[in-house]
């Protein structure tokens, strides 16, 4: 479902050696990280042998010990500029110079893509890509690296910021540093994505900007599943002006491995009958069909949700295009990629300080059942997005007089929604900031909780 492959061209001697023509020898070879999902990759040739023998043909080996574990970098190309995927060997830890001097800070990012991020005076100093903090080994290797990067660096963090979510691995690990650093700052997860962006694009936080988050997932202030936010924001402080609508998520993180129970979710909430005539719901077997509808009606292990990337999976889910993931985001992506050029028409959201998502469902539902083809749906999603982005934003600026639009969180990594967008903002009259140093993915994080922890110290 995603059309789009990463090419490492030979670019050591080592490398040449590999690919050099043989007998029988493949075109190309494909590589893999030395590592599982969500495990560190292995450091020790032994370890290696033994733990992913399941998972490559051949390993390249070594006598010389691996110090410090590295992924491989993605980006993407926005608007003739890198749009960083993820950020780490090649780029990290190579500074972030910072629009004004702020103490010395360990922010220790999310919980997701992780990264943390070390100040002094002008610059911050990103960590390479550590990963999902939901095991111990990760938590280790992670804990390793912020010991490696002081000493390297030489910084004594006298600050440490966090995630508000309480249950962060990352979390805890800064509030079990407060014997050693007892100034902290829990930064809410959506201010931090709009700090970023400000920061890597040279903001001074004098002025205000409209900040647009919009992921999967993020502890809100009313402890709610955020992400789809408008914020009118500065380093210090930040309002949420706008949101899309909460809707029940059932089940949590099963709705996440499953995009027809998000779906489902949002039927319920459109007041859409569940017709077996929808892909998700017959793709949802029939005692789960109702143990999801007695959870929505009596709000049993249901957490409200203003997530735009759960909207992305409700959309593909009922357009037939996923309906269970084998990774993170596989339904946007691969929605994304169906998109059909050359569409004009868009959904509608109906507007205001809750932007409700239900007119987008109902007419999503009506095409599916007409036979529309699933790219003419993906391509009106998009342009419905985007056109409910200027129009909120419109609506701020009328209302606070501010002009600029920092957009970030993880939706942004969709090149086809930055480039509908993006123009229809500038065509509007808005100064549009992007990412183009740091991801604008949870993996940069970590740099606007650090720029926020230091203003507000300040």
């Amino acid at each position: 479902g995603n059309r789009y492959l990463g090419v490492m061209l030979p670019y050591t001697p080592l490398h040449y050696l590999l690919l050099e023509p043989a007998d029988n020898f493949p075109l190309a070879l494909v590589m893999t990280s030395g590592n599982y999902s969500e495990e560190p990759i292995a450091t020790a040739n032994d370890e290696a042998l033994e733990r992913l023998a399941g998972l490559a043909d051949a390993f390249l080996l070594h006598d010389r010990d691996i110090h410090a574990r590295c992924d491989d970098s993605v980006t993407r190309v926005f608007a003739g500029a890198e749009l960083p995927i993820r950020r780490s060997r090649g780029y990290a830890p190579y500074p972030v110079h910072l629009p004004f001097p702020v103490r010395q800070v360990l922010a220790v990012g999310a919980e997701l893509k992780n990264t943390f991020c070390l100040t002094r005076d002008r610059y911050a100093f990103l960590s390479q890509h550590i990963g999902d903090m939901e095991n111990y080994e990760t938590l280790r290797f992670f804990e390793q690296m912020v010991e490696q990067l002081k000493r390297t660096f030489r910084i004594e963090p006298e600050i440490i910021a966090h995630d508000m979510h309480p249950a962060y691995l990352s979390t805890r690990y800064a509030r079990e540093q407060s014997a050693i650093c007892n100034s902290q700052f829990a930064i809410q997860h959506h201010h931090a994505h709009i700090a970023s962006c400000m920061a890597e694009n040279g903001l001074t936080g004098e002025r205000s900007v409209i900040g647009v988050a919009f992921d999967g997932t993020g502890y809100g202030t009313d402890g709610a599943i955020w992400g789809g936010e408008f914020l009118i924001a500065d380093y210090i402080s930040f309002r949420r002006a706008a949101h899309l609508k909460y809707v029940p998520l059932p089940g949590g993180d099963a709705a996440i491995r499953c995009p027809y129970r998000t779906a489902l979710a949002h039927l319920w909430a459109a007041g859409i009958p569940r017709g077996e005539d929808l892909p998700p719901v017959a793709a949802a077997p029939p005692i789960e069909r109702s143990v999801l509808a007695r959870q929505l009606e009596r709000e049993l292990n249901t957490v409200p949700t203003s997530s735009i990337g759960r909207l992305f999976d409700a959309v593909s889910a009922l357009t037939g295009v996923r309906q269970e993931i084998n990774y993170e985001a596989q339904a946007a992506i691969e929605l994304e990629m169906l998109v059909e050029e050359g569409v004009e028409e868009a959904y509608t959201f109906g507007l205001g300080d809750e932007i409700d998502p239900t007119p987008v469902i109902r007419a999503v539902v009506a095409d599916v059942r007409a036979g529309v083809p699933a790219g003419v749906i993906a391509a009106k999603f998009h342009n419905g997005l985007a056109i409910m982005i200027r129009d909120v934003c419109l609506h701020l600026w009328e209302e606070t007089g501010l002009d600029e639009v920092a957009l970030s969180g993880g939706v942004f990594q969709n090149i086809t929604l930055l480039e509908k967008t993006v123009p229809l903002l500038q065509e509007a009259g808005f100064t549009v900031y992007t990412h183009h140093l740091v991801p604008p993915n949870d993996g940069g994080i970590s740099l606007g909780q650090a720029v926020v922890a230091g203003a507000v110290d300040v």
